[in-house]
């Protein structure tokens, strides 16, 4: 087991301390609650926005079907003016006269059953255009919350990562000329043991794993030298002693 200056491993209990931060503060700035509310709004969005689509492709087909009811009409119409017109004048034989009014009957019925086929799309139609108008606001208005919610979180996400770049200034001040063996060995250590690698001995305990050492062990520590490099038993974590704790 390497040797390290006791001081240094003191020290690096303050190194401990500041990736705990990093580490916290990394883990807030990922968990933000307006995090949460920003991907439940944006999967509302995403439903929103299909139903506005829909809407607007429901609306599309109505006005095509309005539009081709009121040619039929029209049709029809401008049919039996010319049909009317002919009987007025009187031209033409009786037999072709009866055919006349005949024709104009079945096209004042034609006329009023595409008159309602008419209106019962122009009724669909402005519901539609109520649900498209609807989809529209609610889509704006789940857009404007976001883009608010967006904001809030770009400035927490500032406040944190102005957090992280002090709390590396303080780190890359601490582990100034500590020894180099002790930080590699904490570093691969703290990179398996869930971020922390060196923990203090305290009243006989780790506090990295809280398990309470044996006496026999802890004999076994006090009788090591003071720049020994002591590991936790059960975590293996550097135990770091003389700390203040």
């Amino acid at each position: 087991m390497p040797d390290a200056p006791a001081a240094d491993q003191i020290r690096l209990l303050d190194v401990q301390d500041l990736d705990l931060r990093a580490q916290q503060a990394r883990h807030r700035r990922g968990h933000l609650p307006v995090i949460v509310q920003i991907q439940e709004l944006t999967g509302r969005l995403t439903d929103l926005d299909e139903a506005r689509v829909a809407s607007n492709t429901k609306v599309n087909d109505l006005k095509r079907a309005v539009q081709k009811a009121e040619d039929d009409v029209q049709t029809v119409r401008d049919r039996a003016a010319r049909d009317t017109a002919r009987l007025e004048s009187g031209q033409g034989s009786a037999k072709d006269l009866q055919a006349l009014q005949s024709e104009l009957e079945v096209l004042t019925r034609r006329k009023e059953a595409l008159e309602d086929i008419e209106l019962e799309a122009m009724d669909a139609l402005e519901t539609a255009e109520q649900e498209l108008a609807s989809a529209k606001e609610q889509v704006d208005a789940i857009g404007a919350q976001i883009e608010e919610l967006t904001a809030e979180r770009d400035v927490a996400w500032g406040e944190v990562d102005a957090e992280l770049a002090t709390i590396a200034e303080e780190r890359a001040a601490t582990v100034a000329g500590l020894d180099a063996g002790l930080i590699a060995l904490y570093e691969k250590l703290r990179d398996a043991q869930g971020g922390i690698g060196a923990a203090a001995l305290a009243h006989g305990q780790c506090l990295g794993c809280r398990t309470q050492l044996n006496p026999g062990d802890l004999r076994a520590i006090e009788g090591r030298p003071a720049d020994a490099i002591v590991r936790c038993e059960e975590c293996g974590r550097i135990l770091v002693r003389g700390a203040k704790k």
